[in-house]
């Protein structure tokens, strides 16, 4: 099982980014999908988070420039970016709670995609 981010890249400032993330291989289920995002210098920070039932959070800073969804038939979790400022720069990382095939029932795992940077510059 693996994560795998897509979608970053350079964009001037009040324009807009969708990062995709796509959990592939013997997935069983998925929890809460969300995305972080880390500056160097810094730890890595919660951005959106969205349960399986829908039900999403987002960090004050991002709120109404920042959505996130997921297609939970394609295991896949999308982070829609509006509005973009300066201070967005950063890696972006997907993660997922989520239980493969072949774990024990209940057993959910942390995991998490390789990253992808997102640079807002005039």
């Amino acid at each position: 099982v693996q994560l795998q981010a897509s979608g970053g890249g350079l964009v001037q400032p009040g324009g807009s980014l969708r990062l995709s993330c796509a959990a592939s291989g013997r997935v069983f289920s998925i929890r809460n999908m969300g995305w972080y995002r880390q500056v160097p210098g810094k730890g890595r920070e919660l951005v959106a988070s969205i349960a399986s039932g829908g039900s999403t959070y987002l960090t004050p800073s991002v709120k109404g420039r920042f959505g996130i969804s997921r297609d939970n038939e394609k295991n896949m979790v999308y982070l829609q970016m509006n509005s973009l400022k300066p201070e967005d720069t950063a890696v972006y990382y997907c993660n997922a709670a989520l239980k493969p095939a072949e774990a024990p029932m209940g057993a959910y795992y942390d995991y998490w995609g390789q990253g992808t940077l997102v640079t807002v510059s005039s």
